[in-house]
């Protein structure tokens, strides 16, 4: 067949990976496994056809009372079938995008939502060639990885998942031979059976440098093999819709890490790790650059005998062979006339050196330390890049335009991008912390002694004295707790580290819950102490202040216009550029006030800070803390910036790519390389001049109107007295805490608080018990309440703010994807775990008929019948899964009631609890 898969691609695809599984199951676990697998399949499939009639109902009677009749051996077999079924569905709707990504591409016309395509859309909005330059000059796009719970692959799996991706691959290839075919399909084979025989969970817990290491896998196999291809798509597009504009492209796109600095709340993150974090990042960039040099070598062959070199060339050759005197002898040897090739040489060689020192790196704080500047190794990336521009204008100098494009530009874009940090590691801790530190601090050296019972202004006050004074207030050697000794080490450490290991590897200090303007300058006092902040000379720090809750972030313009009239502080601004840095969460706001609510104050607080900065002459760069699940601020990212606040992004986005979501964007080349489109097309059009209309004040009076009515659903829900016992008997919270994906702790705290619980498993336990609460709770009573008046009228202005306003329409659309992956039937059955009956009935009644309000409303508003009717593709992916979604779900159920119903523990049954949870998480995807 033509494209060696068949006339219905995907379907074709899952169809021979499913025939594939099938045969694994049968060779490892043995036919009567494989029927067993076939039953349950046929039995969720016919409780999913015409729910409420008599046949649906017997099936899933009989598919319940089947799973909870299997024993261990046999439930742990049909978790594997479909757990591994799901990891290679998902490789097969990655291909089947990659596939039509192709078929648009060979059109020969800009594909929606890539970068060409918003530029062919700004040169249709008449934007001039020069607005587009300012704009690029500035612009910095910047996802940042984050190392939270809710991947709960291992990263052998998905080594093998790739291995298989790279068949599927082969197997679309138009000229596959027959034998290739068959000699793939073997391998294939081969690489489902490796799945089925590894072990699927964690033995141990993952440690904070093991998590660290899975996000680097996404950095060495797929990021640094795509940046060369996205800035040659985007300065091809700026050349072909503006061909008269000498165009300059800087690196806007950056990468950034919270894995190894983000210590809030889990304590495992030390200043050892921290160090040893800055150490992997650095290594593998190294390694990675060595690399490409060598190949680079190998390419660069033009010789003295055809072409001549440049002076500046020729003159740093001369300065190297003085530094490694041993390396020039070898190269007159070997390649006298080959210039470029002996200047990668002594390239490599520097960064063999840079390897050795990184290695043996140890920060010296309170003596004499040599710094960064050496020779013969390279101390940042600037260096590098300075000896690759030698190279690449040396070529240019000497007809070798076309080689100096090619595997030379290529590197050059990476050293742009990563430089020799590889990815910027942002620190963050919570407000607490430094307030408790502070306190110790300023009590033993007599400047006060209840710093914690002063008032909000009294400690500004006192900060800011201590910030204009030239005192020291921590000693060489502090003898203080070991929580505040932690904390003042963690600053040195930073300071160490950017003067004599690597001074681009970090600038960002995030300040968890931050609560008043005393909590950035507790931190800045804190960095004054370790030397990374100087009064009038330098400040190397970004202090970055996280509002999380509904509470903070109505409260963030004026802390922030509080922070911008202090001198003390606008001293810190003005010598980091009169920049400012805002994180705003959108976990904890949603945990603790609901989906709309979090939204809206997500919205209005971002268009305030904004009008704040602009008022106090301050550049505002914001920093979205979103998650995979719309719970958590996550869907589409591109919908979600065109959905800003009209004038907020501005050129500059920072935002976090967190769980799942990090393999699922970033594990296939194809995928990641369209994300990123996705984004910058996305940063480009709203940030770019004369392209985003005005809101109508209606609608904001609107939403804002709507997100009360849903607050206090919301509320209402969270604080009744039978809703924590609901949660932790209807959802897996409690076993969630073993499942070993993550290095940090479910609680900030040991209580049973919401407040203390962390958001991820919050949602992630929503998820897996198909009630998917926190993406919709309270939207259906807000827009239930919004029509009780003059119904007819406010229907039309909610339907024309969909159709005509991004954030509106993101936000129902982003409601209709999660409402289309609960499943009520499947909540109810969850439901039924829970110990008190009377308890069990009104919460679940409460739940059920919000859903439904819900339901109604989103698709009264965005004028459907059902659920995504306007998505059918993303309608038809989650019909395909549920049949085998809804297995693991029967399973699960009955693990957990015969789990809750011990009276001992039982580590065989936990283990195949947790299996459960990797099978649906990857069944439904973006859990957390």
């Amino acid at each position: 067949m033509p494209n060696g898969i068949g006339r219905e691609p995907l379907s074709e695809l899952i169809h021979l990976l499913g025939d594939l599984l099938g045969t694994v199951i049968s060779e490892q676990a043995g036919e009567n496994a494989f029927a067993l697998e076939e039953r349950v399949r046929e039995l969720a499939k016919l409780a999913r056809d015409e729910q409420g009639n008599a046949e649906s109902d017997a099936a899933a009677h009989e598919l319940g009372s089947l799973v909870s009749s299997l024993d261990l051996a046999q439930s742990h077999t049909l978790i594997k079938a479909f757990t591994t079924y799901f990891g290679l569905v998902n490789l097969a709707e990655q291909h089947e995008r990659l596939r039509i990504l192709r078929q648009r591409e060979a059109e020969d016309r800009p594909v929606r939502e890539s970068v060409e395509d918003a530029i062919a859309q700004l040169r249709a909005n008449g934007v001039e060639a020069h607005e587009i330059q300012k704009l690029l000059d500035h612009l910095v796009v910047k996802p940042v990885f984050t190392a939270h719970p809710t991947e709960s692959r291992r990263r052998s799996l998905l080594e093998k998942l790739r291995n298989i991706s790279r068949m599927i691959d082969q197997l679309e290839a138009p000229t596959v031979l027959p034998r290739e075919r068959r000699d793939t399909e073997g391998r294939l084979r081969s690489e489902i059976t490796g799945i089925w025989q590894a072990h699927e969970l964690r033995d141990v817990r993952l440690t904070v440098l093991d998590e660290v290491k899975k996000g680097l896998y996404f950095c060495e196999q797929t990021l640094l093999r795509i940046i060369p291809h996205i800035y040659r798509d985007l300065h091809e597009a700026l050349r072909r819709h503006y061909p008269d504009h000498a165009w300059h492209v800087p690196p806007v796109l950056r990468f950034g890490s919270w894995i190894g600095g983000d210590r809030d709340g889990n304590p495992n993150v030390t200043p050892e790790v921290t160090l040893e974090t800055f150490k992997l990042l650095r290594l593998r960039a190294l390694h990675e650059y060595a690399g490409a040099i060598e190949n680079l070598g190998q390419n660069l062959t033009p010789s003295l005998h055809v072409v001549p070199c440049s002076p500046e060339l020729q003159a740093t050759l001369d300065e190297y062979a003085r530094h490694f005197p041993r390396l020039a002898e070898v190269l007159a040897r070997r390649t006298p006339f080959e210039p470029y090739r002996q200047f990668c040489s002594y390239i490599r060689e520097k960064l063999q050196n840079s390897v050795a020192y990184t290695q043996s790196f140890q920060p010296a704080w309170g003596r004499e330390h040599p710094g960064l500047d050496a020779p013969t190794r390279y101390a940042a990336g600037s260096e590098l890049l300075n000896d690759l521009r030698i190279m690449d204008r040396s070529l240019r100098a000497n007809k070798g335009e076309s080689i100096a494009d090619g595997l030379l530009a290529d590197v050059i874009r990476q050293v742009e991008v990563f430089g020799l940090h590889l990815m910027a590691l942002d620190i963050r801790q919570h407000s607490e912390r430094h307030t408790t530190a502070l306190a110790e601090v300023l009590a033993a050296a007599a400047v006060c002694d209840a710093y914690t019972a002063l008032s909000e202004a009294e400690r500004v006050a006192l900060l800011s004295r201590e910030l204009q004074s030239g005192r020291p207030l921590i000693p060489a050697r502090p003898s203080y707790s070991d929580e505040t000794r932690e904390t003042i080490a963690t600053f040195r450490l930073i300071h160490a580290v950017l003067e004599q290991f690597s001074p681009n590897a970090t600038h960002t200090y995030i300040i968890s819950m931050t609560r008043g303007a005393s909590d950035l300058l507790a931190v800045l006092l804190l960095a004054k102490e370790a030397t990374l902040y100087s009064r009038g000379k330098w400040s190397q720090l970004d202090v970055v202040p996280l509002f999380e809750t509904r509470e903070d972030l109505a409260n963030a313009p004026q802390i922030m216009e509080d922070l911008f009239a202090l001198p003390a502080y606008r001293e810190h601004l003005t010598l980091r550029g009169n920049h400012q840095e805002v994180m705003v969460g959108y976990s904890d706001s949603n945990k603790l006030a609901g989906f709309l609510p979090a939204s809206w104050a997500l919205y209005s607080a971002q268009r305030s800070l904004c009008e704040v900065a602009d008022r106090a002459g301050i550049s505002l760069e914001l920093f979205h803390g979103r998650g995979g699940a719309i719970g958590r601020g996550g869907g589409p990212a591109n919908h979600a910036i065109l959905a800003q606040p009209a004038g907020t992004v501005r050129g500059r986005l920072k935002l976090t790519e967190q769980g799942e979501v990090i393999s699922d964007r970033y594990g296939h080349p194809g995928i990641a390389a369209r994300h990123l489109q996705q984004v910058l097309s996305a940063v480009l059009l709203a940030s770019a001049p004369h392209t985003t209309p005005a809101v109508d004040p209606r609608w904001e009076a609107a939403v804002g109107e709507l997100a009360e009515h849903a607050f206090g659903a919301y509320r209402g829900l969270v604080e009744d007295q039978d809703f924590l016992p609901y949660f932790h008997g209807a959802t897996p919270i409690d076993e969630l805490s073993s499942l070993k994906i993550g290095s940090r702790p479910a609680r900030r705290k040991q209580s049973d608080r919401l407040e203390d619980l962390r958001a991820i498993p919050w949602v992630f336990a929503w998820m897996q018990s198909r009630h998917t609460l926190p993406g919709w709770y309270g939207l259906g009573t807000a827009v239930e309440a919004y029509l009780a008046e003059d119904r007819d009228k406010r229907l039309v202005l909610l339907q024309t703010m969909y159709h005509e306003w991004p954030f509106w329409r993101t936000t129902l659309d982003n409601a209709q994807m999660v409402l289309a992956k609960a499943d009520l039937h499947i909540a109810e059955l969850y439901s039924e775990l829970v110990t008190d009956r009377a308890v069990r009935a009104r919460m679940w009644q409460r739940i059920a008929d919000e859903y439904a309000r819900t339901e109604r409303a989103v698709c009264a508003i965005a004028g459907v019948e059902r659920l995504l009717d306007r998505t059918p593709t993303l309608q038809r992916s989650i019909q395909r899964r549920n049949p085998y979604v809804d297995p693991l779900s029967y399973i699960q159920i009955a693990l957990l009631r015969r789990l809750r119903d011990g009276a001992t523990s039982d580590p065989t049954l936990e283990e195949a609890v947790l299996l459960t949870v990797n099978g649906i998480a990857a069944g439904l995807r973006n859990t957390g």
